[in-house]
């Protein structure tokens, strides 16, 4: 399993991941679930994918093929696309065909799932983060609800529902997503480190920061342990 987060502000958009793949206890791999594509100053597309890998990674490779076609038009390629719009129309086509390949093929078994995240800019355009269920159709952020999650996302929503707005600065943006895996991680083994973390600032369209925070980072350690010290420290002072 996997836990994907994107936040949609006012000063930008704010991915972060995970990147742990659960075939079994005793089958854990690392595969990366973010995957970026730039044309830096025109447009700016980020997908985060969870669910099974045989479905993600065969939909981003085509994805990847379609835009290296040079017969590729705006109704095929993600970055000839007019619109973010039709970005997750392409996506959630894409995912939704190659879900329906896979099935087939494992039709004795249960079937096969996925779902991702797509966000983005285009020079002109506005900041758009959608999720794409695995039948192709989506969903789009809102101010409403500045958030939108894919895979273990229980664990870490309850943070995000109190601090996350769509006037949130991008810094505060970055701690309350890594403390919403942060939550995850300690809740649930079919999430792990490595994490990727990647800020696109608004009218950049291009990524403006991207980050691995490997197992063992200090800076991510003595994050999780203030935020568990605060907590432990709300909890006492509450009377009944």
């Amino acid at each position: 399993m996997t836990y994907c987060v994107g936040l949609l502000l006012n000063e930008g958009i704010v991915l972060l991941s995970d990147t742990r793949t659960n075939a079994g206890l005793d089958n854990i791999s690392t595969y990366r679930k973010m995957f970026l594509f730039e044309d830096p100053g025109e447009k700016v597309i980020a997908i985060m994918t969870a669910g099974s890998l045989s479905v993600t990674q065969t939909t981003v490779a085509r994805l990847r093929e379609a835009i290296e076609d040079p017969e590729a038009d705006e109704t095929t390629s993600i970055m000839k696309a007019p619109t973010m719009l039709k970005v997750a129309d392409i996506v959630g086509n894409m995912l939704a065909t190659v879900r329906a390949e896979i099935d087939e093929k494992l039709s004795a078994m249960q079937g096969a799932s996925a779902s991702m995240i797509v966000a983005g800019q285009r020079k002109g355009g506005a900041m758009r983060l959608f999720l794409i269920y695995p039948e192709g159709n989506f969903i789009e952020a809102t101010e409403d609800t500045p958030f939108l999650q894919i895979g273990e996302h229980k664990y870490g929503k309850p943070i995000l529902d109190r601090v996350v707005k769509p006037q949130t600065s991008l810094a505060d943006a970055q701690k309350a997503v890594l403390l919403s895996m942060d939550s995850t991680l300690r809740s649930n083994l079919s999430v792990g480190m490595p994490l990727d973390l990647c800020v696109i600032e608004r009218d950049a369209c291009k990524v403006t920061m991207k980050r691995r925070i490997e197992a063992g980072d200090e800076q991510f350690r003595a994050m999780s342990e203030a935020w568990s010290r605060a907590l432990r420290d709300g909890f006492s002072q509450i009377n009944l």
